[in-house]
């Protein structure tokens, strides 16, 4: 007679963990996180010269807002003055030396190198990129305006690399209120130069796109040599991977519907401040909690978590 016996069932230790597979197929490391980034960045940066330096459309616009600008009906912004006083040289050196102070007084002299890099990189290929490679040509039906060259701005890129240099030096306690204090500062600076006639909307915007792609490309470099074993949602990647070059559109649609000179220059006004501090959070998304400086071993917070669980479960 034969024997029914229940069918045997998998034991725990032969179960699939899909909870485990499904995380790691929705999630990227860190350093991916910031590498998609940067190269989000890099990507706008190239989209914003393409439309609003090679199209007929983009320069008619941008070239409203500077005939508006050195016109002197808008002598009475007296809150952009400040920029026209400001030796530049001394306060890129000034910067370089805080850097340095910063990752002494907190032990962490791996940091200097890293700071000054993210520091000086951006300026230098700025001028490279404005004096040599990089040219405007003369289009059709774009207006009357000067024809040189002037992207991406030097002002800009400086007050941005300043910025993205501190975030690596400064403990991760303070980067949300230098954030917030420096994405105010570069805005200012971008609205500024345009205010004063020097700069147009492409131009502080490729600056600050620069400056921050740069920096997220150096972060991921570090934080894949660090080992760190956080992970983001890969839907968050991508959101910081494409919201740069959703803002360079945005700011392109703003400006080449303004229907006048005066209302050109004012949203050139606005859309600087506004593109500058978006692109300051987009890319202090991807640097938060993160250190710089180089370890042997993990040292992350989900480690010590890992740590801390099974020291409570062998109690």
């Amino acid at each position: 007679m034969a024997v029914l016996t229940p069918e045997a069932k998998p034991t725990p230790a032969h179960r699939p963990l899909p909870g485990r597979h499904a995380e790691t197929r929705r999630t990227l490391s860190r350093a991916v996180f910031q590498l998609a980034t940067g190269l989000g960045l890099a990507a706008a940066f190239i989209v914003t010269f393409v439309l609003f330096v090679h199209t007929s459309a983009g320069q008619l616009a941008e070239n409203g807002v500077v005939r508006s600008a050195q016109s002197g009906q808008w002598s009475t912004m007296d809150w952009a003055g400040p920029l026209r006083d400001q030796d530049m040289v001394l306060v890129i050196g000034a910067a370089g030396i805080v850097l340095v102070v910063l990752a002494l007084v907190r032990r962490k002299p791996g940091l200097i190198v890293p700071a000054l890099f993210v520091l000086v990189l951006p300026l230098v290929a700025a001028q490279l990129l404005k004096l040599y490679v990089l040219e405007r040509p003369d289009l059709p039906d774009s207006g009357r305006g000067p024809g040189h060259n002037s992207f991406p701005s030097g002002h800009v890129s400086a007050a941005m690399a300043i910025l993205m240099a501190l975030a690596f030096v400064l403990p991760q306690r303070f980067r949300t209120v230098i954030g917030g204090l420096g994405g105010v500062a570069v805005a200012w600076v971008a609205s500024s130069t345009i205010a004063l006639g020097w700069h147009r909307l492409s131009d502080t915007a490729g600056a600050c796109l620069l400056g921050a792609s740069i920096a997220c490309l150096l972060a991921a470099w570090l934080t894949s040599r660090r080992r760190d074993l956080r992970r983001t949602s890969a839907a968050l990647v991508v959101l910081a991977a494409v919201l740069p070059t959703a803002i360079v559109l945005i700011g392109f649609a703003v400006l080449s519907t303004a229907t006048d000179g005066a209302a050109q220059f004012v949203a050139a006004l606005v859309l600087a401040g506004l593109s500058a501090v978006g692109i300051v959070l987009v890319a202090l998304w991807p640097l938060h909690g993160s250190a710089f400086e180089r370890r042997t071993g993990v040292q992350t917070r989900v480690v010590d978590d890992l740590l801390e669980t099974r020291l409570v479960t062998r109690r």
